[in-house]
Order: structure tokens, then sequence, then C-alpha cells
């Protein structure tokens, strides 16, 4: 399930330059959902192409990951504006779509505090959760989900950096 090209279910459309869909192999069976596009993904119209993807892309390939391999998507498809966090009313409109990306998916990884709030319903410290699987409901079935720590939030803290490593570790021993 796709948005509409001209989707206004949010007010997020009304800065968008592109509804930013999700990239790689839907087939996979792993899956990781960022918060919400930011500048650079909007402007292309891919998610995780600015900064904290280089990072994502990085840490895949040093785990043996390729991007193709797995299918990378965000909570909300259009850019909030100055990169604030979707709120609650947005990330509801484009759940739908979310939930479509994941269904059936063998394992759901969370990257950061607002996609697992959305995901999970948690809104406690990340490092209470992080590399701990766990199950998530979508729609009516049940989803393997690992919570992590969102790319940019590795730049200046070695511990996060240290977890998202393992975090990919934990997902290339699930790819097989």
């Amino acid at each position: 399930m796709r948005p509409d090209a001209d989707c206004r279910l949010c007010g997020l459309c009304e800065g968008r330059t592109n509804i930013v869909l999700p990239d790689g192999d839907a087939s996979s069976g792993i899956v990781f959902v960022g918060e919400a596009p930011g500048e650079n993904e909007d402007l292309e119209g891919r998610p995780f192409v600015g900064r904290s993807g280089k990072i994502l892309d990085g840490m895949m390939q040093d785990a043996g990951i390729s991007r193709s391999d797995v299918l990378i998507t965000n909570t909300v498809k259009c850019r909030p504006p100055g990169n604030r966090d979707p709120t609650p009313d947005e990330m509801h409109a484009c759940r739908a779509f979310l939930e479509s990306e994941i269904v059936g998916a063998k394992l759901v990884i969370g990257l950061g505090k607002s996609a697992c709030r959305d995901l999970m319903g948690f809104d406690g410290k990340m490092s209470e959760i992080v590399n701990r699987i766990t199950t998530i409901r979508v729609g009516e079935v049940d989803v393997r989900f690992l919570p992590t720590y969102h790319p940019a939030a590795t730049i200046y803290n070695k511990v996060s950096r240290e977890e998202l490593r393992r975090t990919m570790a934990i997902v290339r021993e699930e790819m097989g």
C-alpha cells in the first residue's frame, strides 16, 4: 500500500518536495524503520540518504549487509518542518502505509526513540530497550521487533555507536 501522489492525510503535505517511499527489498523480511525523512530524503524521495543514511549504510556494510538486501522506511512519508519529530497524529495518518510495509516481516528494526514509540508504545529511555528483541502487533499479526538507536545518535555518543554496531550483528545473524 502506497500513499497517493497527492496525499493530504495530514499537514506534512504542505511542506514536502517528495513523498519518501521505502527503499530496498520488500521481500527480504528485514525492515529498518526510522522516524521521518530529513531534508536530503525529501529532495531525493528516498529514506536515509543524508548524514544518518551514510552512517547507517556504513554500519550495515561493516556487518556484511547490503542496503539492497533489506527494506528501509520511516514512520511518516513526508518531512516534518524543521526536522522536528512527527506528531502522533502525523504518524497515525501514515500508519496503514507503514503496517503494509512491515506486516509479515521476519524482523523489524526501530531506529530511534520516535520509531520505537510509534511501533511499540515505549516512551522511556532507549538504553532500557536497545537490542532486546520483543514482539509488536501489526494489524492482526505479531512481528519480532528490535529497538535500537537512530544513526544520528551515534555521531557524538560512543555507547550508542557500539550498540548500533551490535544491532547490525544481530540483523546479520537473523539474515543467515
